[in-house]
């Protein structure tokens, strides 16, 4: 029977399907495993079911025993993974597209609307019960007639342009490449970073983490926003350097943040508990129940797929 090795807890009736397929090292206590862990663990084993959490590089992979055959990431993302190295070893890395589409949108939507009406502040003022209503009391922006920036026009950033178009919301944004009409739906695209950003009175961050948008918002390109602009961030961690970005909130250059994403999770800079413009949560994109059944059936179905065939068609390398 074959072994796999699951390193996050999920839930039961994911884990019950595969107990009854392979023999399974279940995570039971949702322990984040080092790596000496995750490699110690996997010796004997065919197969990882991975979280985003994991971090899988270069030196992980090569101490991987050759039994490992498939790392199955639980995430659309896989920037957790050396996906070169897997490749080198003749590890096949797969990921989990489609199935949280909309899950993720509703959190971008959320991270929108709580970072520009000012949500944080809200919840302090009425659960302290001490605030007084004014005509001034906690302004925010309204989303009807802003320009809405959306930095990478996937599945998940066409999901939010469309939910932003029900809020009146103008659609602007970069992609690689320029998407056809019927996807674009309307919407206005920009040939560089530099010209979506000068146009976002608000930024959803909707690309995948790669080395090239990696500290995609930075001292250099914040100078591009309007004054007073919003950037969400719903994708990854990666994206951001949050220093520079703490600073552009301190100063007043940038309204606000909403975040569900960090570098390092779950630790986060502390700048950004420190400041009252920021509305954060704790990952929750994916954090549907249907959701997250299907990310796993997904992961588990990966897995069974090559170990019928040999090949998987959500293979990322």
């Amino acid at each position: 029977m074959k072994k796999v090795l699951v390193t996050t807890k999920l839930l039961k009736l994911n884990e019950d399907r595969m107990s009854k397929l392979w023999n399974v090292k279940l995570n039971l206590n949702n322990e984040i495993y080092s790596q000496n862990k995750l490699i110690e663990l996997s010796k004997d084993c065919d197969a990882i079911l991975s979280s985003i959490v994991d971090k899988i590089d270069e030196f992980t992979i090569n101490k991987l025993s050759n039994s490992v055959k498939i790392i199955s990431n639980f995430a659309v993302g896989f920037g957790n993974i050396d996906i070169k190295a897997a490749k080198e070893k003749n590890i096949i890395v797969t990921n989990t597209p489609d199935v949280l589409t909309s899950a993720t949108a509703e959190i971008a939507m959320l991270l929108i609307l709580g970072a520009a009406r000012r949500a944080s502040e809200g919840i302090k003022w009425a659960r302290n019960k001490n605030w007084k209503w004014s005509a001034d009391f906690l302004i925010g922006k309204q989303l009807e007639g802003s320009r809405l920036g959306i930095l990478g026009m996937g599945r998940i950033g066409r999901a939010v342009a469309l939910r932003a178009k029900a809020f009146g919301m103008q659609i602007h944004y970069h992609n690689r490449s320029r998407l056809k009409t019927d996807l674009e739906a309307g919407a206005n695209y920009h040939d560089s970073i530099q010209s979506l950003f000068s146009v976002s009175d608000i930024l959803s961050i909707n690309c995948p983490a790669t080395p090239e948008t990696t500290n995609i918002i930075n001292k250099k390109t914040l100078k591009f926003f309007p004054e007073g602009a919003i950037i969400t961030n719903s994708a990854r961690g990666d994206m951001i350097d949050d220093e520079a970005t703490v600073k552009a909130l301190i100063s007043g250059r940038i309204f606000a943040l909403g975040l569900d994403v960090y570098k390092g999770e779950p630790n986060m800079h502390p700048g950004y508990l420190n400041q009252p413009n920021v509305f954060i949560l704790p990952h929750l994109g994916s954090a549907t129940k249907k959701t997250r059944i299907a990310m796993a059936d997904l992961a588990i179905n990966n897995i069974e797929e090559y170990f019928k065939t040999g090949h998987c068609k959500n293979m990322v390398n």
